[in-house]
């Protein structure tokens, strides 16, 4: 279906949003619990789940970076209010998980979209074989249409329980999964000038980038149900920013809140330079050490030159010491560089596979791994 950059009134909407094929939503604790009663607030979340619903139609993916489980846990557990301690913590976010999860599955299940939990910590993001692990699962759910939703694994994370928070989770989970658009859904509308409702506060509808003035600007503490305050959500900016990934702070309070910030709600845009794939690739060309170079011959050469992945019947020779997900180098048959990338094998399999079919790779290894030594979407070409 062709999407219209017009919404029902007429207005124009952003051409960031518009134009966004991967969106990551974060959907923070206070929009979803009552903080009362402690329960889930189902008629939000219908709402929003009927906005999801509607971009998945319209040929976006969305990824759902939730909180909740702690919030929803402590209340069937009876936890009093206030700071838990890290074990109640885990046992609340143990319970609470199973609710949160049956509770998307539910509400998109009734939409005809299937939910898939993805339980991760910041280190899923960081360590590169989990962070390949992670990237490959949730793109392989995206191509079937499924609404991935990734919550942080409070059940066993320590550090992320006491300081850590999703906005700068779903940031690393935007940037992983190279997203166009980033939505912060808050208890307020955007980054404003000085506390909101303040004499002479203003919202900033646009950023390009986060200077130390921005960073001065944000402030406010944490709920009991919501650790994050403005500060993670500049400090998610400059992660997502840095990823080519655009972002915007819009207030989750009201139903229906992506397509508000379709029609034009009060929001603040922080804009990257440029976009997910281009970061990407500089990130591999530039920022990573090669821990191996891999050898290719003249006919690998010309496909890597025309786009094409890296398979192993073109490899001749594997050098160095390296594991699943590290950086080689990539050079053709006159020694030359042609291209840089993240492996799939570790040296030991890759030595084993080189030379070979793609369609021999789990007869040789025991295991069906991927048909690409390096992936182009995992490559940059060190020359035209």
């Amino acid at each position: 279906m062709a999407r219209s950059d017009r919404t029902q009134d007429g207005a124009r909407a952003r051409p960031e949003w518009t134009s966004a094929r991967r969106i990551v939503v974060k959907i923070g604790s206070s929009l979803l619990v009552d903080r009362v009663s402690g329960k889930l607030k189902s008629a939000w979340l219908d709402t929003l789940a009927d906005d999801v619903a509607r971009l998945v139609k319209d040929g976006r993916q969305v990824i759902l970076v939730s909180s909740g489980a702690i919030a929803l846990g402590r209340h069937v557990l009876g936890f009093p209010k206030g700071v838990l301690e890290l074990e109640k913590s885990q046992a609340a976010a143990a319970v609470g998980q199973i609710s949160l999860a049956g509770a998307y599955q539910a509400v998109f299940a009734a939409r005809g979209l299937a939910a898939a939990q993805i339980l991760l910590t910041l280190g899923d993001t960081e360590e590169r074989r989990r962070y390949l692990n992670a990237r490959q699962t949730i793109d392989t759910l995206l191509g079937v249409g499924a609404v991935p939703v990734v919550n942080e694994n409070d059940t066993v994370a320590t550090a992320e329980i006491r300081y850590g928070d999703n906005d700068r989770l779903s940031a690393r989970v935007a940037s992983m999964m190279s997203a166009d658009c980033l939505v912060l859904l808050s208890d307020v509308d955007g980054l404003y000038t000085a506390a909101p409702g303040s004499p002479g506060a203003r919202l900033i509808p646009e950023l390009r980038q986060i200077t130390p003035e921005i960073e001065a600007m944000a402030g406010g503490a944490a709920t009991e149900l919501s650790r994050g305050g403005m500060i993670t959500k500049i400090e998610a900016g400059k992660i997502a920013l840095a990823s080519g990934t655009d972002m915007v702070i819009t207030s989750g309070l009201v139903e229906h809140p992506l397509r508000a910030l379709s029609e034009g709600a009060p929001c603040t845009w922080m804009l990257a330079a440029s976009d997910p794939v281009a970061a990407r690739k500089r990130w591999i060309a530039g920022q990573l050490e090669p821990k191996g170079v891999l050898e290719i011959d003249a006919g690998a050469e010309r496909a890597l030159l025309t786009g094409k992945s890296l398979l192993p019947a073109g490899v001749r020779r594997v050098e160095g010491s390296f594991e699943r997900g590290d950086a080689v180098v990539i050079r053709g048959p006159d020694g030359r560089e042609v291209a840089r990338g993240l492996v799939a094998y570790a040296r030991e399999d890759a030595a084993r596979i080189i030379g070979k079919k793609s369609g021999e790779i789990a007869a040789i290894l025991g295991y069906a791994g991927r048909a690409a030594l390096v992936h182009r979407d995992d490559m940059v070409l060190s020359r035209a």
